[in-house]
């Protein structure tokens, strides 16, 4: 996603409180009047999260999807790009209805229309809603003849914007394309904003398919998992890795071939994959036994895929491979150690 070329063209701001606690809301009559350059910083601090960004959500309801009420204002949005301000003003009476946990904080709600942004190589429309929630003081100086006015001021760091969704008008029919950032997802009140305003569902692509398997598999691996499955630490670091080698040498998912490939051991495979039932059985969706592999989550989840023996709380050993060269014994007086060999020390 570009976000050094202009395309923020209209923007509407309301604040909406904490409902349950007796806050007001209150709602603008006019757009934000700004110059392009404006316009520009404004857009590049609200889109700046978004990069990172490879998670994909779709409105959903489950009677129907024209019952989810922010798809329904997004819809008719984009069938009338002119009437930004009457229907953000039906979004914001929409998040302070759903601002009823007692933990919510009241912010600026900033509703945005966007055209011609780059996404995935290709342009689009899309809206932005964003709410800022925490502020911060800030030194405001103001030249005077040959000294300065010194004032502080309360304001928003642009880069640490509280919550921000980002729908793109591609695949209506399906709730579009969602991307959305919550810098306060603590607690059950953090849910409102995903579940309770928005109404989203995570899409079940290969992002999505690759990034759940990477986590059962790792939850699987170093939980020792089921009764009478013990696994050690060795073989631990072992499945680890060959779980993220087999993920970044692949282009492709097949569910037999990877249990044959990390865990060998028939017993093992039939414990993973009843593992894998009830992960999605409490998580509530499907994976595919076999899917395309997304690059972007590979690399999110290696950064957590660390081959690491922990021993009491003295040593941390770091393996990337080779798991051969590690024995593990016990000596003479009953005290566990590790046999590392190596070639050359750097």
């Amino acid at each position: 996603m570009n976000i050094e070329t202009q395309c923020l063209k209209n923007l509407a701001v309301h604040y909406t409180g904490n409902k349950n606690n007796g806050e007001p809301i209150y709602l603008s009559d006019k757009l934000i009047d700004a110059n392009d350059e404006t316009l520009l910083l404004l857009q590049q601090g609200l889109l700046q999260k978004f990069i990172s960004v490879h998670e994909r959500y779709s409105f959903y309801h489950i009677q129907s999807l024209q019952y989810n009420e922010v798809y329904s204002y997004c819809k008719e949005l984009f069938a009338k790009a002119t009437d930004l301000l009457p229907l953000s003003v039906v979004i914001a009476r929409h998040l302070y209805e759903s601002s009823v946990h007692p933990k919510i904080k009241g912010g600026e709600v900033y509703v945005c229309l966007f055209e011609n942004l780059p996404v995935e190589g290709r342009m689009y429309r899309a809206i932005g809603i964003f709410k800022t929630e925490h502020k911060a003081a800030y030194i405001d100086l103001e030249k005077k003849g040959r000294g300065f006015n010194l004032s502080i001021k309360d304001g928003v760091e642009m880069s640490k914007i509280d919550k921000g969704c980002l729908v793109i008008d591609k695949n209506e029919m399906a709730g579009y394309d969602v991307m959305i950032f919550d810098n306060q997802n603590r607690g059950d009140e953090a849910l409102y904003w995903k579940e309770l305003f928005l109404g989203l569902q995570q899409q079940q692509n290969e992002f999505h398919n690759t990034n759940h398997l990477l986590t059962l598999t790792k939850q699987f691996i170093t939980t020792s998992t089921e009764a009478g499955m013990p696994i050690s630490k060795k073989e631990q670091v072992e499945m680890l890795n060959k779980s993220i080698t087999y993920f970044k040498s692949n282009e492709a998912f097949d569910i037999n071939e990877f249990s044959q490939s990390v865990f060998a051991d028939e017993d093992v495979i039939d414990s993973f994959r009843r593992f894998g039932s009830g992960y999605v059985a409490k998580n509530n969706f499907e994976i595919a036994a076999g899917f395309p592999i997304s690059a972007e989550a590979v690399k999110k989840q290696a950064r957590i895929f660390k081959s690491v023996l922990k021993l009491d709380k003295n040593f941390h050993i770091y393996i990337h491979g080779r798991t051969d060269l590690i024995e593990k014994g016990v000596d003479e007086n009953g005290r566990k150690f590790y046999k590392i060999f190596y070639q050359s020390e750097e």
